[in-house]
């Protein structure tokens, strides 16, 4: 045996034990060959006022920080966005693969997980939200044409989102609708759902992130979408549940990075003004039980049942079990009901 056979059989050896395999590059195709390991952004030109608008020095920006670090630290004690987890460039970029979502990162993040979650949506889309909504690559979000069909994880998460409510709740059906999204990010989920269904009354966003409030503030203008949407300070969300009655409440890999305290603050919030609907949908912490954990380990559904919701559907995020296996970054869709 050749030295080069000895090397390559003992190095075999020891990354099977690290669970890994040594494979020929000719035998893999380009999109598993490379791996993206850090965050990044598709370098798209940004409008003009973006420029000048997101900034680390806006007025509105240190504004809604100084207030937000008076609240409750119950709520703003972040395990996960603390100081520094948005940069300057995510200020700008702020749909690149960042901490709002990641786009190349993560399980089954490439083209061919992207095809497959395509033409699965193609095979459910009953009112044509692959065509009726529109994509762009605006403030670095990564595109994919598929079918020619511009695509992102952005708007095929939100289809597939849009469709599990109206499948549980037949949401398209609900006159006034009125909903609350907790942790709503950049306003990705609002953006979606009031183009998809003009029944929509009011989407609130809100966060306990000083910086996602005003990022969705200035989104949701940029998108036009002002009639329809509120961003709502962590400040004003109590008078905002006291005075509107909300259908439904959205959860969307927002509780899984919390500390269980924060997550009991919420709920705490929901039951009191009687939110009837709660969906949830974990990011990673899901242990082999199937529990949903808290960034802190804590088992989420014990906080949620004490709070008198109660479990009325779980299913996996793409129906189809070979999806699951391979479609983006398979998970489960939680809907809790308060009776």
């Amino acid at each position: 045996m050749s030295f080069q056979s000895y090397f390559k059989d003992v190095l075999t050896k020891y990354l099977k034990t690290k669970g890994y395999d040594l494979t020929p590059s000719n035998l893999l195709y380009d999109w598993q060959r490379s791996s993206q390991e850090l965050p990044s952004f598709r370098k798209s030109i940004l409008p003009e006022d973006a420029k000048k608008y997101l900034r680390i020095d806006n007025p509105r920006l240190i504004e809604l920080q100084k207030l937000y670090s008076k609240f409750d630290k119950t709520v703003i004690s972040h395990l996960v966005w603390q100081d520094g987890h948005v940069d300057s460039d995510d200020l700008q970029y702020f749909r690149g693969d960042n901490a709002y979502v990641w786009q190349l990162r993560g399980t089954n993040m490439n083209i061919m997980g992207y095809a497959l979650t395509t033409y699965y949506l193609k095979s459910i889309d009953k009112y044509g939200l692959l065509e009726k909504l529109k994509e762009d690559d605006n403030f670095g979000n990564y595109i994919f044409t598929i079918d020619d069909k511009v695509v992102s994880r952005d708007l095929l998460d939100s289809i597939n989102e849009i469709y599990f409510l109206e499948e549980q709740l037949k949401i398209s059906s609900v006159a006034n609708l009125k909903v609350l999204d907790i942790g709503a990010g950049y306003g990705r989920l609002a953006h979606r759902m009031i183009e998809a269904l003009p029944n929509i009354h009011t989407y609130y966003c809100t966060d306990a992130v000083a910086v996602s409030t005003f990022i969705s503030e200035y989104y949701l203008h940029f998108r036009k979408l002002e009639n329809n949407s509120k961003v709502i300070p962590l400040f004003d969300v109590e008078d905002t549940l006291k005075n509107n009655k909300i259908d439904i409440a959205l959860n969307i890999h927002s509780f899984s990075e919390c500390s269980i305290n924060a997550v009991e603050w919420w709920l705490s919030l929901i039951a009191k003004y009687q939110v009837k609907y709660l969906m949830i949908i974990p990011n990673i912490y899901v242990d082999s039980n199937g529990l949903m954990l808290s960034h802190d380990r804590h088992d989420i559904g014990k906080a949620i049942e004490k709070y008198g919701y109660v479990l009325k559907s779980k299913v996996p995020k793409f129906k189809d079990a070979v999806v699951q296996e391979y479609g983006i970054n398979p998970t489960h869709y939680y809907l809790f009901e308060r009776y």
